[in-house]
């Protein structure tokens, strides 16, 4: 039977800002799971305020938030009324460390507070956030301003989110969140952490643990992650090699294809029958976006699904409107194409580019960019051979990467997502030579459904209509049940 308690669509947590809150608030008042990114948040609120906040929304949301004193220095600092002079670089934010100032855990908790309030504002949905497990350094103060928003839920994938279930429990007591840093080459045991009552005091309100989802590949990661109850988490999105965004590598050696793409074989389709067998609700992403794959993952046993380029290409996505018309033409066309890339994501696991003209899925386009890592969100942390912790990023400037340590094979084909995807909606930074930083699209590598949603909706689609058109063959009562 179909659990009606549970959502059957959850929509993805897409690039950053992509999964905008108007688009998780539009999911969730249609009754499924909302979902907003929660990747870079402090940025995005530093730049929407430098913009001027034009609508009012931002502000609208910190007005709520329960410490009036945290808000003061970050609307001092960032809101510009009248908006950026054309030509102006947005100021930088303080970039991630293991030792954060007090003003970047501000500014960290502000801005995952702002994206889930304005996602649940006026409804009584639920509305999620997904966060990598890859930039852990922003993750107990993130969480923290999301429970701070009433978060119903709150997914990870791209690692093993074993700490999540723990950081979540203490979190909602009110007690200090603490996960463990990986730092490279190093074989001392590395924590962050952040103190709620610290850094609320009496302003702090009762918390609520929201649900956690661990975002994996494979039968095995969700049998270690169910083993035991203190990393057990409350499902799992069982995220299959087409879904988009970072996925996870081909099991065993990596093989490229001809286009050097990552080969994947029989050994990376999970067993559905085991993760059931684990008795907590899964869903199924990666090629499930219509109505025909949603009822067949429900008859396999799922929950439901998880649904991202249907919702990246709807009217409420964050990604720019010229952006979103460019690839809905190439769509009606039939010449949109996703390649699975292996070398462009810093952190090493293949990456799904949307191929656009102008934007840096264009090897001229990335090689005419200088190298620079100035948001750092996807750099790595390594011991240094005096003891100390520094930091690198394989899209930085070469020389710089192989100064810290890093390998110069490992910089190829590199391109620097956190600017790229700034960019997608409309947040990219502006050079004081005049460069504009490009965008880059990630959709997932299988456009049937939006294909076939493109053809019903020939003016597009909103979000209600994407989860209208998905659920019509697994509504309570249907013989999918």
């Amino acid at each position: 039977m179909l659990d009606v308690s549970l959502p059957v669509v959850i929509q993805g947590g897409m690039g950053m800002a992509v999964s905008s809150w108007r688009l998780a608030s539009a999911v969730a008042q249609a009754g499924q799971l909302g979902v907003v990114s929660g990747v870079a948040l402090d940025s995005v609120l530093a730049r929407r305020l430098q913009d001027g906040d034009p609508d009012g929304d931002i502000r609208r949301a910190l007005g709520h938030f329960p410490a009036p004193g945290m808000v003061a220095p970050v609307l001092e600092r960032y809101f510009l009324p009248a908006g950026r002079a054309a030509g102006v670089p947005y100021l930088p934010v303080p970039k991630l460390s293991l030792t954060p100032t007090v003003a970047q855990q501000h500014l960290t908790i502000l801005g995952n507070f702002v994206e889930v309030w304005l996602a649940k504002e006026g409804h009584e949905g639920l509305v999620g956030i997904n966060y990598m497990e890859k930039v852990q350094l922003a993750t107990p103060a993130a969480m923290l301003g999301a429970l701070l928003a009433r978060c119903d839920y709150v997914l990870m994938g791209a690692g093993i989110p074993r700490e999540i279930p723990q950081l979540l429990r203490d979190l909602a007591t009110g007690q200090v969140g603490t996960i463990t840093i990986e730092v490279q080459g190093s074989d001392a045991v590395h924590t962050l952490s952040v103190d709620p009552v610290a850094l609320l005091g009496d302003a702090l309100p009762p918390l609520t643990r929201p649900q956690f989802l661990a975002i994996v590949s494979s039968q095995m990661l969700a049998y270690y992650l169910a083993r035991d109850e203190d990393i057990r988490p409350d499902g799992f999105v069982i995220e299959g090699p087409t879904a988009g965004g970072h996925s996870a590598p081909p099991r065993g050696r990596m093989t490229l294809d001809d286009s050097d793409q990552p080969i994947y074989g029989e050994r990376d389709n999970p067993d559905l029958t085991k993760i059931a067998s684990l008795g907590l609700p899964f869903w199924l992403a990666g090629g499930y976006g219509s109505p025909e794959r949603v009822r067949a993952a429900v008859a396999a046993g799922a929950a439901g699904v998880q649904v991202g380029t249907l919702f990246a290409l709807s009217r409420e996505s964050g990604v720019t409107e010229p952006l979103r018309e460019q690839l809905v033409r190439r769509l009606d066309d039939s010449e949109l194409t996703v390649h699975n890339s292996a070398a462009t994501s810093p952190t090493g696991f293949p990456f799904k580019v949307a191929q656009l003209p102008g934007s840096l899925s264009d090897p001229a386009a990335t090689a005419a960019r200088t190298r620079l890592c100035d948001l750092s969100y996807l750099r790595e942390a390594y011991e240094r051979p005096d003891g100390s912790i520094g930091f690198r990023c394989p899209a930085e400037p070469v020389h710089m990467y192989v100064r810290k340590g890093g390998a110069e094979a490992d910089t190829l084909g590199r391109a620097c997502l956190c600017n790229a995807l700034t960019a997608t909606v409309g947040l990219g930074q502006t050079r004081s030579s005049g460069y504009v930083e490009l965008p880059l699209v990630t959709l997932g590598s299988d456009i049937t459904g939006a294909s076939e949603l493109r053809r019903e909706n020939p003016q597009g689609w909103g979000a209600a209509e994407a989860v209208d058109w998905l659920t019509t063959e697994v509504s309570e009562g249907s013989p999918a049940q």
